[in-house]
């Protein structure tokens, strides 16, 4: 046996049916859907429009969730910290208790964290990191009492997607 050896392999040029798997599953992943619920999102939009806005109205559905505007309200470092906090019963939407980091907001709709769960040491951190927080136009947040209220919705310049939307459309149009 040689020890020592590299083998060097040959790396193949990914298909386009490679991309657009790839670029599906890493919006998927960076929103922390199954994959049902990112299909759904998919053919819903496809359903309300052509494929001339669909890009937007993708990242708007996606946005509006709950767990993604916890995550814009700079409370919880990632996606997936911000749906099991959601998941947890943390947040107030519109004066009531939520655990669905699927709700789809309004808007209007205000979020505010739970006066309980002000002492929990996971807030205190948050309440440090909220002052240097910026949040998105379509957010007015107060950094105080931990509450922002939706003032519209996301616009897809500012969101700005790591990945190819258009590729995603094309993959689910098969």
């Amino acid at each position: 046996m040689q020890t020592g050896v590299v083998r060097k392999r040959r790396m193949r040029q990914v298909s386009e049916y490679g991309r657009q798997l790839q670029e599906k599953q890493e919006l998927k992943r960076q929103y922390n859907l199954r994959e049902r619920q990112f299909k759904n999102y998919i053919t819903g939009v496809l359903q309300k429009t052509g494929k001339e806005n669909a890009a937007e109205l993708l990242m708007r559905s996606l946005e509006s969730r709950l767990d993604s505007t916890v995550f814009r309200m700079g409370i919880a470092e990632t996606r997936r910290g911000a749906k099991q906090m959601v998941s947890h019963g943390h947040f107030l939407v519109n004066k009531k208790r939520v655990d669905i980091p699927s709700l789809k907001l309004k808007k209007g709709d205000v979020i505010t964290l739970r006066p309980a769960s002000l002492g929990k040491p996971l807030f205190k951190q948050s309440q440090m990191k909220l002052k240097k927080h910026e949040a998105p136009s379509w957010l007015k947040l107060d950094k105080e009492k931990i509450e922002a209220e939706v003032l519209g919705e996301a616009k897809l310049d500012e969101v700005a997607p790591t990945v190819e939307i258009p590729l995603i459309f094309e993959f689910y149009s098969r």
